[in-house]
């Protein structure tokens, strides 16, 4: 018997063993009853915690909204799935590049891109966070955490209120970005850095209609 057989037959020998336990009491609550404007608020001021710039608007003003928050940026990348309607309001100073599977921009051209468009899974009220799966209107982790600027869409359709009612909707087998507000981190003496590990500016447009 090899030295890993040996191993697996004592682990299978010790999990025999085991006596059966009992299920674990689950007393965290699993739903809620808030209707929308109740998410809405709960999860706008969530966000307006965390520093990040919030907007109800309806689809249509998708483009509109979208140009007005990128007004100052340079370069702006999408990945492939996302509707790119919603940039058509950009101005033509405005470079627009697109992510996709076959044709990934380096980090180091990530890096030099002002901003990133995404939309969203699903976002939990009352923690504040907004989840993204990789989606194809969402893209690769990369896009969402290089670029210094993050315009984030979130269907008020895919808003709750608890992580209980979020889990469901997602895969585990799926990459998840969790974003609580833009990228920020304190030392021992409190000092607030923003963008080490992400984006430094989140603006989030939560958008009813999609």
């Amino acid at each position: 018997m090899s030295a890993k057989d040996e191993i697996l037959s004592r682990i299978r020998s010790a999990l025999a063993d085991t006596p059966a336990t009992e299920e674990v009491p689950r007393e965290y609550r699993t739903s809620s009853k808030m209707d929308e404007a109740q998410l809405i608020e709960l999860l706008v001021d969530r966000l307006v915690d965390y520093k990040a710039g919030v907007e109800v608007i309806e689809a249509e003003q998708i483009p509109q909204f979208v140009a007005a928050k990128l007004k100052d940026a340079s370069s702006v990348v999408y990945p492939q799935g996302l509707d790119a309607n919603w940039l058509s309001a950009l101005g033509q100073s405005v470079e627009q590049r697109v992510d996709a599977p076959g044709a990934r921009l380096s980090v180091a051209e990530l890096d030099a891109i002002s901003a990133v468009v995404t939309s969203s899974a699903v976002s939990v009220a009352e923690s504040g966070t907004i989840i993204l799966d990789g989606q194809p209107d969402q893209g690769r982790r990369a896009i969402s955490l290089v670029p210094d600027h993050h315009v984030c869409i979130v269907p008020i359709s895919t808003i709750v209120q608890l992580l209980p009612e979020a889990m469901p909707r997602l895969s585990i087998t799926r990459p998840l970005t969790w974003i609580s507000g833009p990228s920020a981190t304190s030392d021992i003496e409190l000092e607030r850095v923003e963008g080490v590990h992400g984006p430094r500016t989140l603006d989030v447009l939560m958008v009813r209609g999609l």
